[in-house]
């Protein structure tokens, strides 16, 4: 992983570098899902927090719940969400650009004062694709692209997943910035391309 690499996964469509971590434990909560996927959604944000070395809780003071999750098949459900229009402004007139560019997939962030994550709202529109991916690849590849700020084209020519084996993981390198993205050397937020070099560094002696 270049610097180069690495700054190219926060840079935007727009040119901006943008780089941002969670600043507080998260606390996730799944809607839509059976007992046995939000087994596995809880378990993938479980991993990929353990990897991060950063923690969960079981409530958020603010918030309550900070990660919300919610799966459903068509953008029409979700305004009809109770209370979800005031956590999610111009939450309907939203629902149906992405209805129109029939997206299966929105992440949406709130950060606090300093510029690290303070929520995150995850919507996934279980399309004809998603159904055919297994559901440990769905949670975890959701775990992941939740974890940090991510470039909105960071993912579109890549999963951030990989097979070891028989077995589902995140790629190497992708693990590798998660982890360097979270010491706490390094800031929560980071508007800089050089700070590309400063995660690049922490990452050279891993993979």
């Amino acid at each position: 992983m270049t610097p180069s690499a690495i700054e190219a996964l926060f840079t935007r469509a727009d040119g901006q570098y943008l780089f941002a971590r969670w600043g507080r434990p998260i606390v996730p909560v799944v809607f839509g899902v059976d007992e046995a996927t939000l087994a596995l959604v809880k378990g993938a944000v479980e991993a990929v927090v353990t990897l991060a070395g950063h923690r969960m809780a079981e409530t958020d003071p603010e918030l309550g719940a900070n990660l919300m999750v919610f799966f459903f098949r068509d953008w029409a459900e979700l305004p009809e969400v109770p209370n979800l229009d005031r956590l999610v402004e111009g939450l309907g007139p939203l629902c149906a650009r992405l209805a129109a560019a029939e997206a299966n997939q929105y992440r949406i962030f709130r950060f606090d004062a300093a510029g690290a994550i303070r929520a995150a709202f995850v919507f996934i529109r279980m399309d004809a694709h998603l159904e055919a991916v297994p559901a440990e690849a769905l949670a975890l590849s959701q775990a992941a692209q939740v974890m940090l700020l991510w470039s909105d084209r960071a993912f579109t020519e890549s999963s951030p997943l990989a097979m070891a084996g028989e077995t589902l993981v995140l790629r190497p390198e992708i693990g590798a910035v998660i982890r360097a993205g979270y010491d706490p050397v390094l800031p929560a937020m980071a508007d800089q391309p050089s700070h590309a070099y400063r995660l690049a560094a922490r990452i050279a002696p891993e993979i």
